[in-house]
């Protein structure tokens, strides 16, 4: 009887909240650290306190499992900078064999992120009191050496910033083997600091933009012909168009070319090209909500189109299954994910949960707070959903009560298959009544004993509300569309774990 009591309860702990809570294994843990991770504070958790426990955590786990980790991150979710942490802190522990160089030249697909592997290795360095870059080791070396072969002449130039580590450093450190004259010659090039300029819409403004004019309309004129230009030109990234979507508007383009615009914005091969992260398109969305032209509407529909193309592979459940999404719009959720960022966790929690909604027939959604709210939305408009969940969020207060949204199940009698909370994890109750998702959930089993429970991580801080280890309780992590390639896996008696373990090095 004790040692089974002691059992039950050695994996129990408090949340930052100081609400019961339960530990997860080092594997789920790093996992779910990861995948929500964009190196900028949280709110119950600095970057740097972040990365001290991933590093913790990697000497916890199988390495083999910590480059297929950064591997899934970069490749699946689409993530640039955790796998480059990832890479460098598993150097620091791991060697022997072509595990990393493997990782990294996966990891790497973009020139820049040569640099940046650099420069974070480098300020892991000064952490531990080394003052330069030093000497990489062979497989760290061997790995970015054979990053360099992937990229052209156009993809070096357009990297080639005046930074702390530049590529002409990286080429030094790591000596790359040339796969022919042509490469050869591009290697010199960086050496000697004569790459061609390229042509970018970054390069292409700033030239414009030191330009004098003999008065504004002259000015509105060339900035219009301009971004003209650089539609056409085909040169202008998914992403860069995303980005400067108002700018486009704003410089009154023709009609032709925002039809253009609209066109490549909703063109499925183009956004799956992209790897865009589904809140990518919320945040052009709200931003262009605000600019008041005749063809706004025509963009903000082509952006619609465009994060259904997100939504068409995941599998949603029938009219048979009956699913429940609960947003957690907690104080906690308000954090950006970045400093440079207008999103929020709680948006990420929104726009998952729509997206899920857009493919299921049977489907009720809300959000809790102080209180638990069912708000009846249809399920054609992911992008307008959100925002008008996030536009109503101060309806039931900013506590985590999540527990009220199995309670109202208790009360209404009502049997669903799937309970689905997109929240940060850290659930406790504010009114101090002694109840908690974990009592209730298995007050609920008694009503519905076939039902699910899944938790979507979007904060990484290691801790859960219920028992991951049960057969009817499951944690998915991450912001990306991806994630429910997760669930579909689990529907299939996977888990995460597993699906990272299946990544071939």
């Amino acid at each position: 009887m004790k040692f089974n009591i002691l059992t039950k309860n050695k994996n129990q702990i408090v949340n930052h909240e100081g609400a019961p809570a339960y530990t997860i294994t080092s594997e789920l843990e790093l996992y779910s650290a990861v995948v929500t991770s964009s190196l900028s504070d949280q709110f119950y958790e600095k970057a740097d306190q972040k990365i001290d426990r991933i590093r913790i955590l990697i000497q916890k786990v199988d390495p083999v499992f910590v480059a297929q980790l950064a591997v899934y991150a970069r490749e699946r979710m689409h993530l640039r900078s955790i796998p480059l942490v990832l890479a460098v802190e598993l150097v620091r522990v791991h060697s022997g064999d072509q595990l990393v160089s493997k990782m990294v030249s996966r990891i790497i697909q973009r020139a820049d992120e040569i640099t940046e592997l650099l420069a974070y290795y480098q300020a892991a360095n000064r952490r531990d009191g080394i003052k330069k870059l030093g000497k990489l080791s062979k497989q760290l070396q061997r790995g970015i050496a054979l990053a360099f072969n992937k990229f052209d002449e156009y993809q070096f130039a357009k990297y080639n910033r005046e930074a702390e580590v530049k590529l002409r450093d990286a080429l030094f450190l790591v000596h790359p083997k040339a796969k022919d004259e042509t490469q050869q010659l591009l290697f010199d090039k960086i050496v000697n600091d004569g790459l061609t300029v390229p042509y970018t819409w970054e390069v292409e403004l700033s030239a414009l933009g030191q330009q004098s004019f003999e008065n504004e309309a002259t000015r509105q004129a060339a900035v219009k012909a301009k971004w003209e230009e650089l539609i056409d030109s085909g040169k202008l990234g998914y992403m860069a168009l995303l980005r400067n979507l108002r700018n486009i508007l704003q410089a009154t383009v023709s009609e032709q070319h925002i039809n253009r615009v609209a066109d490549r914005l909703a063109n499925e091969r183009e956004v799956k090209n992209s790897k865009q992260l589904p809140f990518r398109f919320l945040a052009a969305y709200r931003e262009l909500k605000e600019v008041n032209t005749v063809y706004t509407s025509l963009i903000l529909n082509a952006l619609e189109d465009a994060v259904k193309v997100s939504a068409a592979n995941i599998k949603g459940f029938d009219i048979n299954t009956k699913v429940l999404l609960a947003c957690d719009v907690s104080g906690s959720m308000q954090t950006f994910i970045s400093p440079r960022s207008r999103i929020q966790n709680y948006d990420i929690g929104l726009i998952l949960a729509m997206l899920l909604q857009s493919r299921s027939k049977s489907v009720i959604s809300g959000f809790f707070g102080d209180r638990w709210k069912v708000v009846n939305l249809a399920s054609n408009h992911i992008l307008a959903n959100t925002t008008e969940l996030r536009r109503r969020e101060g309806e039931v207060g900013y506590a985590t009560n999540g527990h009220l949204v199995i309670q109202d199940l208790i009360d209404k009698g009502q049997v669903v298959d799937k309970v689905m909370f997109f929240t940060d994890c850290q659930l406790w109750n504010s009114k101090g009544d002694g109840n908690n998702i974990a009592k209730l959930w298995g007050k609920y089993k008694q009503i519905a004993p076939n039902a699910k429970i899944y938790l979507f991580d979007l904060a990484g801080y290691g801790q859960m509300p219920l028992r991951t280890e049960s057969n009817d309780v499951f944690m998915i992590a991450g912001w990306s569309d991806k994630v429910f390639d997760i669930l579909e896996a689990i529907e299939n008696g996977s888990n995460a774990v597993a699906e990272i373990e299946k990544i071939i090095l």
